[in-house]
């Protein structure tokens, strides 16, 4: 058996790119849909008022993994590392630090999100929030549905326009439009992403148009809230990354649905399996992503088999069981 690898940043970053990263989380999703993948249920803790530990996993029989990310989020930062063993033995595979990696499967899963919701011919995005997600979002986007216009708001302009010069590189053909409010950002715009971290709902019923594919990634904790409730009363499906922490965690599902009915709720791996397109006479679709384990861990996989194909990462000794000492020395 191979040494166990660490896998930094950097050799993340060589092996696997953000459109790549789209059908490797399509490939976990499908092993969920057919009973071989299985989400361990999100978990956080608060302190400090706002820092949050986070605990997510999931069990991959059908690529013969288990493993966790877990981490900090702070005020000075976070440090995400994604844990891989052998589900068949238990050993050591991989550590993988896994801030880019977060990123891509963040961004990566509103991409697998919108090929399923959004309209075939949608290329027209508004982005709500200039923050480290948000390029990730519509990068991600832009790889299921290629973009000639991309709308950005954020309440601080010098962000707003941070963020259009950074989109000026990457999409020089594109039009690029600063708008001054939310409502400005999102009228008439077939594919809506909200990437925020607000806590009073940001997004209405009545800014969205007709047809509209709405991703909503930012609110991940039941303080935050991206949309108001009439919201729901015009969407045609739902999906979610994973049911569970929606009802556990997400506060915009839990006053909608509560102790009540939650069929109307998919996940996304039940979309990707049926191969399903957008209803022809939907008025608004929903994505609605909290963070799972099965998200971290597709990409794991793939990042592991690549960069053991090239020979990157650095090995590790495989850990051996020591007895503890029972009396003081």
């Amino acid at each position: 058996m191979s040494d166990p690898l660490w896998i930094t940043e950097q050799d993340v970053v060589e092996v696997i790119s953000l459109p790549e990263a789209i059908p490797a989380l399509e490939a976990g999703l499908a092993l969920e849909a057919a009973g071989s993948a299985r989400n361990m249920e999100k978990t956080h803790q608060i302190w400090g008022g706002h820092h949050t530990l986070h605990a997510i996993g999931a069990v991959v029989e059908g690529a013969h993994v288990v493993g966790t990310k877990t981490w900090a989020h702070t005020a000075g930062g976070a440090t995400p590392l994604v844990t891989l063993w052998n589900s068949d033995t238990g050993k050591l595979e991989a550590i993988i630090e896994a801030f880019a990696l977060g990123q891509m499967r963040t961004g990566g899963i509103s991409g697998v999100a919108t090929g399923c919701m959004a309209k075939a011919d949608a290329d027209d995005l508004a982005i709500i929030g200039t923050g480290k997600q948000s390029m990730t979002q519509v990068v991600a986007v832009n790889a299921v549905r290629p973009l000639k216009r991309i709308r950005v708001f954020s309440p601080t302009a010098e962000n707003r326009r941070a963020f259009l010069a950074r989109l000026e590189k990457l999409f020089p053909t594109a039009t690029l439009v600063e708008a001054a409010s939310v409502e400005e950002a999102v009228k008439d715009a077939p594919i809506i992403t909200l990437v925020t971290r607000a806590r009073t709902p940001v997004l209405t019923a009545s800014m969205i148009a007709r047809g509209a594919h709405l991703n909503a990634v930012g609110a991940i904790t039941p303080e935050r809230e991206e949309f108001t409730q009439d919201v729901f009363d015009r969407i045609s499906v739902i999906a979610v990354d994973m049911v569970e922490s929606v009802k556990s965690l997400s506060a915009e599902f839990r006053k909608r649905f509560g102790d009540g009915d939650w069929s109307q709720v998919r996940p996304l791996s039940e979309l990707v399996a049926a191969k399903a397109e957008r209803p022809k006479d939907a008025d608004i679709t929903l994505f609605k992503a909290m963070g799972m384990g099965l998200s971290d861990l597709a990409l794991g996989i793939e990042i592991l088999k690549r960069v053991r194909a090239k020979g990157l990462g650095r090995a590790m000794p495989h850990p051996k069981p020591a007895q503890p000492r029972l009396t003081q020395s």
